[in-house]
């Protein structure tokens, strides 16, 4: 039996390229755009699955209710909590403490922000939202709207990549990826994003 999961990454929010974190921000127009053109007019999803934060649900919700398509809204499928760094850009962060990103992407274990998730615990209920997906609509194919770092915690659980290396994935905004689950195996199918980077 084979269950088919699409990820896709939410649009631009207002206020632009940050690390938003938790952050209730809404979608931008230029987001609500992104997304629209991510999906086309086809709908080949047998029900959609949601993180609670706005910038993913609002577009879910619409998404839904033009199709017909059953929502669920997963609390476990949240960004990543970035501490002290929510809602900041990368400029504000680096100019602050040069090097700090460098250091974050290349040990995103080990240099957290101050007061940030663990990226085990992070994983952990991404894991788990992911095992019960699977567990209650085997056969079924499933869109997940989400953030880019649950994307890289579905692509870490699903392809067994170490957490460490988790940050070398970048998930571009309104980014569409899918995987395919057939029992115990998983497979990549890209679709533009995310994409390796070295």
């Amino acid at each position: 039996m084979t269950t088919t999961l699409d990820l896709l990454r939410h649009g631009e929010p207002v206020g632009g390229r940050r690390y938003r974190g938790q952050i209730d921000d809404p979608l931008s127009e230029t987001g609500w755009a992104q997304m629209h053109a991510a999906v086309g007019d086809t709908a080949p999803w047998t029900r959609i699955v949601a993180s609670p934060l706005l910038r993913c649900r609002a577009f879910a919700e619409t998404l839904a209710s033009r199709h017909g398509l059953p929502l669920a809204v997963d609390a476990r499928l949240k960004e990543v909590g970035f501490g002290e760094w929510e809602g900041r850009s990368a400029a504000e962060i680096e100019q602050d403490a040069p090097g700090t990103l460098a250091r974050f992407k290349a040990d995103p274990v080990n240099a957290r922000p101050a007061g940030a998730e663990p990226l085990a615990d992070f994983h952990a209920r991404v894991a788990a939202a992911l095992d019960s997906l699977l567990e209650q609509h085997a056969g079924q194919h499933v869109l997940l709207v989400g953030h880019a770092g649950v994307i890289r915690m579905a692509l870490a659980w699903a392809l067994h990549i170490p957490l460490e290396r988790a940050y070398r994935i970048e998930v571009a905004s309104a980014g569409l990826t899918r995987l395919r689950f057939d029992g115990e195996h998983a497979s990549l199918i890209f679709h533009g994003s995310p994409r390796i980077i070295r």
